[in-house]
């Protein structure tokens, strides 16, 4: 018979669980909402459906990852990486492409995006790397890992292209690198080389871009430039937030979804859908409950107890953030669309199964504080 340690029960954070679960269940609510059709013109789509069963699998594996001891990731950090490398690679090769990008790997009927467990792979392994390193050799430690842990992974997300994560990796490499610690002048000679070589990056850059890239690109900066065409996502998106006003028009009474004015509506663009029905006091309400779940792993960091479970909640909680801040920012206009989830609440398996397994490792450092390990 299974024998479930009181411990775990007592200091199980209760409060991280009811977080994800109430934004995973508004979204499921919202995916509801925003792929409701017209009445009279056909059947409803089954990706709410979709998403709740994802849901369950999801609880299912926040449980087995809170129930282990996370010093296993620490463990098998360095493996972890290196698998997520190698799924980035498999990709290039045998990857399945859709929407102009080749991010999809498929094993039978079941598909998913390597991208959406690297980042998770990425934080574990380079946590575990920082944590290996004293003090002394912090500013080595910078030019090291920036080749390992930047440089590489970056390319294999451009090649695919993932611009959406690549921000993302940058962000938690930088967020990560700063909470280890390193001198201004490692700090300083990077921003300088940074700045000298923007011209010349950016134009390396840009010209690896997918038409449809520089497309988004070019309608973030004008987005009237061709108001039918590559400015029509951000307008219309703009307009169903505006629509909704101070109190909202209410739930399934929302018409920028249903009628299909809004592409993208259950996936990046799931949060002027629920603007839209719930004006601007529920959005308020809802970035609040995203501040709750930043703030408690900032919380959570702090109390771990040991260095590596601090780094990892600092980089989920990282994570987290900055795929809310873009999507957020997408929605609004004041970001280019780079396809970035709004976390537990767009539609898609693979990312709320991703989302729930880091969710559970928040948990798990937050729930084993009091134990004594030392890497």
């Amino acid at each position: 018979m299974l024998k479930i340690d009181r411990r775990l029960i007592k200091n199980f954070d209760w409060i991280t669980l009811s977080i994800i679960f109430t934004l995973s269940i508004i979204g499921i609510m919202t995916i509801y909402s925003a792929t409701r059709p017209p009445i009279g013109m056909g059947s409803h789509p089954d990706f709410y459906l979709k998403q709740i069963l994802w849901l369950l699998i999801s609880l299912f594996a926040i449980i087995a990852v809170v129930t282990l001891n996370y010093i296993w990731l620490y463990r098998f950090s360095y493996p972890f990486y290196g698998l997520g490398l190698l799924l980035l690679l498999i990709v290039l090769f045998a990857g399945r492409t859709g929407m102009g990008a080749q991010r999809w790997l498929s094993i039978g009927v079941v598909s998913f995006q390597p991208s959406e467990f690297f980042r998770l792979f990425f934080i574990i392994g380079f946590s575990a790397y920082l944590t290996n390193i004293g003090q002394h050799h912090k500013d080595k430690v910078f030019i090291k890992s920036l080749l390992i842990f930047a440089v590489v992974p970056l390319i294999l997300l451009i090649k695919q292209p993932d611009l959406g994560t690549a921000v993302l990796l940058m962000s938690l490499f930088f967020v990560l690198i700063i909470s280890k610690g390193i001198s201004k002048k490692i700090i300083i000679l990077f921003l300088i080389i940074g700045l000298i070589s923007v011209p010349f990056l950016g134009h390396i850059f840009w010209e690896g871009l997918k038409d449809y890239q520089k497309n988004r690109i070019t309608a973030f900066i004008d987005p009237d430039i061709d108001p039918a065409g590559i400015g029509y996502h951000i307008n219309q998106s703009k307009v169903s937030v505006g629509s909704g006003k101070f109190l909202g028009k209410g739930y399934l009474k929302g018409t920028q979804g249903p009628l299909r004015f809004l592409p993208e509506k259950h996936t990046d663009f799931i949060f002027s859908v629920f603007a839209e029905e719930w004006g601007f006091i529920g959005s308020i309400l809802l970035i609040g409950v995203y501040l709750l779940l930043f703030l408690r792993g900032l919380d959570t960091s702090i109390k771990a107890k040991d260095e590596f479970g601090k780094f990892v909640a600092v980089g989920i909680t990282t994570m987290f953030f900055t795929y809310f801040c873009v999507n957020i920012g997408m929605t609004l206009g004041i970001m280019p669309v780079v396809g970035v989830p709004l976390p537990f609440m767009s539609y898609g398996g693979t990312a709320l199964l991703s989302n729930f397994i880091a969710a559970g490792i928040l948990i798990s450092i937050r729930t084993k504080r009091f134990e004594l390990f030392y890497p």
